[in-house]
């Protein structure tokens, strides 16, 4: 179908299903499709249209999206966010962005045919700190003097500021992203401090688009909120239950009064090992909420795993509560659960079927066989369509991709795809089943089964062959740290950073144009090597004991080198919120993987080239490019790892043949993958320790292998981390406030070296030298001279010069003084 726009321009239009599966899409317009249609002008533009309601007679079937992206699709909000943190914009400029953003995300659906639509999902920065601030529950620190809490404090809070540190930021259960730990005291006082929740919700009413308010419900913020530093071991955050619920009760009054009739509280800790008094906690929280509810339906969200079979009666029984979601892509265990141990009569069971974590596109056939197992348990009229969790961790649209092939593609759905899935589901399971989009789905689903792109015999083989050895290397620590000292020479408190070094606008540039053929390789690589000869001499200057070469050449730690591995695919615009304005563009893992060649020996020898000091090879380990990746759904995911684990083998030992010394094989997200279960803790520890020890079980003694982890609780599997048998392990510890340290306190022997982080690299504050200092005292106080290290807490990519230099100074006078003071006492 063709149509004219008013300048004359044609359209043509295509049906969604020709976007997502388009080698069984048709190539017309027709009014049974999906009103998400693809329109490209002959002039060149693509643009997505939603027709009115007017246009194409919907009815919205029973169908709900947990939460949905923030960032927008081309990450309009990070970029706001950027510029208002550097002054270069206002706050009216910030809030309009935010403002188009929702009104977007909203509409579209709207017109999609959802019929529960969120709202307070939109966050600056983070929906826990958002709830903090609704809460007041503002740390002494920020000063904050009382009245609605503005963008000065907000982000003082997530960020720091010149004056005062951050607060704590750690993983989002087991996802890569971030939130801001709440801090709270017996004494912590609560009044309503943000009206966010309840603004949002009009400014949708206002728009036309009627929504489900959410909150972070009230139990699950404090079982995810710490004690304030002084009571850790004297307080428990529960116990302030009866504190916050009067402002919860004065946030469900006032959506009542705006109109709401549906209010959605989250609550993902009932996932998780739960005791019973905590259990007992949502009990009593839901009964004295239960007079406030009245009259609102209650829909309480759990996702990312199972729930556990008490923590379901708990769940099921609350007072007030109409509905419960479920994440069954992780949690098939609560679908045994609801068809064995029964559902309430009369009761909503929102059925998370869509998987809102990973972008391959639904297997429409499976999930609505699901949905259709439930309805008999449930009832027809109860059941709802639902995403497994908030389409938050998941890229945005499918239709910006410009780098995907159509075969790949026709795998895929992100999260504007998802929306359609959704409706889709819920229009099939109420008998409105579109047989062309269901066909086209199982298509692509065959595509990708039978593709010869997706298995590697060879590979297979090799990943195959690695049972039956724990490829753990074959002298101790102890014995391996006295032959590199003497290779080495390094001074007492050695001081290294993690690896990255500040990425300049120009620096930017240079890659873009390199990958887009604007620039010679030969052009390219002289840019890159002039940037590591700065870095280089940065550090030596410093007096920086092992140097790193800074990365000029890496986009992100494990696009870098999925790049450069088969069986990665790539997006062009597949962002997603990592914490704050951070986004990455995680790798789509699709197929078997191996190297075909040489990663980052190049760039590693030129680097060593340019100093008599260690130069740390740096690469990203096995388990952290699968956590950080979107990972094939058709195996199980440990097969995946090995595989990935093989690849970066050759690569150290490329580099320990090539002159490095010092080799870092990060493995920052090896904690996030930890299952949200304990009786699944050590399936996984077993299988991601065993993948790290196989990447460096074949190099000499001689040769000292680092490894990095950052931002999560690592006190419960230190003992994991000693098995993982490196030299050197570099860790978050600064912004925790030291509860790394708390570990060897109680008795934990650590024999290899250890450096963690002094300072917090995500804060723009700028630490002084006695603050550093007065950190590795604190450290001294519980772990041996002779294996400590002085380091940031995380790479320095996100920071400017301006405050990394100083930093750095900082850090370097504070591991000198205590050198001398040391050396004073002997």
């Amino acid at each position: 179908m063709l149509i004219s726009c008013l300048r004359g321009a044609v359209l043509s239009f295509r049906p969604i299903s020709a976007l997502l599966y388009p080698q069984q899409g048709k190539g017309w317009f027709d009014p049974k499709w999906r009103s998400l249609v693809h329109v490209t002008c002959l002039r060149g533009t693509v643009k997505h249209f939603q027709f009115k309601e007017s246009l194409i007679s919907r009815s919205k079937m029973a169908s709900h999206i947990v939460g949905y992206p923030r960032m927008g699709p081309k990450r309009e909000l990070k970029f706001a966010l950027e510029s208002f943190w550097d002054k270069k914009s206002g706050a009216e400029d910030l809030e309009k962005v935010a403002t188009d953003l929702r009104a977007s995300i909203w509409k579209q659906m709207s017109e999609a045919g959802i019929k529960y639509i969120p709202s307070n999902t939109f966050s600056y920065y983070d929906q826990v700190l958002d709830t903090t601030a609704m809460l007041g529950a503002v740390p002494d620190r920020y000063s904050w003097t009382g009245g609605e809490i503005g963008h000065d404090t907000y982000f003082s809070m997530a960020r720091g500021n010149a004056i005062v540190p951050a607060m704590e930021m750690t993983k989002w259960f087991d996802t890569n992203y971030h939130f801001i730990v709440p801090e709270l005291a017996p004494e912590t006082k609560f009044s309503y401090a943000s009206h966010k929740a309840v603004s949002e919700y009009k400014e949708a009413k206002a728009l036309g688009v009627d929504t489900v308010p959410v909150l972070v419900g009230p139990v699950s913020y404090l079982l995810l909120s710490k004690a304030a530093k002084g009571v850790e071991k004297s307080f428990s955050p529960l116990s302030l239950l009866s504190g916050i619920l009067p402002i919860y009760k004065e946030v469900v009054a006032e959506l009542k009064a705006a109109g709401a009739s549906w209010i959605q509280f989250d609550e993902p800790t009932l996932v998780k090992d739960l005791a019973a008094h905590e259990l007992a906690a949502f009990s009593s929280a839901y009964a004295e909420l239960e007079p406030t509810l009245s009259g609102l339906n209650v829909l309480v969200e759990t996702y990312f795993a199972d729930v556990p079979a008490e923590s379901y009666k708990t769940l099921t029984s609350l007072s007030g509560v109409t509905a419960y979601g479920f994440d069954l892509v992780r949690g098939t265990k609560t679908l045994d659960l609801v068809k064995s141990a029964g559902f309430p009569s009369g009761k909503y069971l929102f059925a998370g079927v869509v998987d809102g974590r990973n972008i391959w596109a639904d297997d429409l056939a499976a999930s609505l066989s699901t949905l259709q197992s439930l309805e008999t348990v449930v009832g027809k009229d109860k059941l709802v369509v639902s995403t497994s969790c908030s389409l938050m961790h998941t890229a945005v649209d499918l239709v910006n991709e410009t780098k995907l092939d159509s075969e790949i593609k026709s795998w895929l759905a992100f999260a504007a795809q998802k929306v359609v899935e959704v409706d889709a589901l819920a229009k099939a399971l109420a008998g409105q089943k579109d047989e062309a989009y269901f066909a086209a789905n199982a298509a692509a689903q065959a595509s990708r089964r039978s593709s010869p792109r997706v298995n590697n015999e060879e590979v297979q083989k090799a990943a195959a062959a690695l049972k039956g050895s724990d490829h753990r290397r074959a002298t101790t620590v102890s014995s391996r740290l006295d032959a590199q000292q003497k290779k080495l020479n390094l001074p007492v408190l050695p001081t290294t950073t993690i690896g990255s070094f500040p990425q300049t606008v120009e620096l930017r540039r240079v890659r873009r144009e390199y990958k887009a053929k604007k620039v010679t390789e030969e052009e390219y690589v002289k840019a890159i090597e002039e940037e590591i000869r700065k870095v280089v001499k940065i550090q030596e200057d410093l007096d920086i004991d092992v140097l790193v070469h800074g990365e000029p050449e890496r986009n992100d730690m494990v696009e870098y080198f999925g790049e450069q591995l088969s069986g990665f695919a790539f997006t062009a615009n597949g962002w997603v919120q990592s914490y704050g304005s951070r986004c990455v563009k995680p790798p789509i893992i699709y197929g078997d993987v191996s190297r075909p060649k040489a990663m980052t020996v190049f760039w590693s020898k030129m680097a060593q080239d340019m100093t008599p000091r260690p130069m740390k090879g740096m690469l990203t380990g096995p388990v952290t490019i699968l956590n950080w990746s979107f990972v094939r759904n058709d195996q199980p995911r440990f097969e995946t790892c090995y595989q990935i684990a093989l690849a970066i083998k050759k690569e150290v030992e490329d580099l320990e043949a090539a002159g490095i010394q010092v080799i870092q094989i990060d493995e920052a997200a090896l904690r996030e993958g930890l299952p949200l279960r304990k009786s699944e803790h050590a399936f996984y520890l077993d299988w991601a320790v065993h993948s790290f020890r196989i990447t460096n079980c074949g190099v000499q003694d001689t040769t000292q292998i680092h490894t990095h982890m950052c931002y999560s609780n690592f006190n419960d599997i230190i003992l994991s981390i000693i098995n993982m048998d490196a030299d050197v392990i570099t860790i978050e510890n600064s912004r925790s406030d030291e509860k790394l340290l708390s570990v060897f306190r109680e008795g934990v022997t650590y024999g290899a070296g250890i450096g963690p982080g002094v300072y917090d690299i995500h804060s723009p504050r700028i630490p002084s030298t006695e603050e550093i200092a007065d950190r590795v005292n604190k450290m001294l106080a519980v772990l041996d001279t002779n294996i400590l290290w002085v380091n940031p807490d995380c790479g320095l990519k996100t920071r400017k010069y301006a405050e990394v230099m100083p930093a750095l100074t900082a850090m370097v006078n504070a591991a000198k003084l205590i050198r001398t003071q040391l050396a004073s006492t002997k």
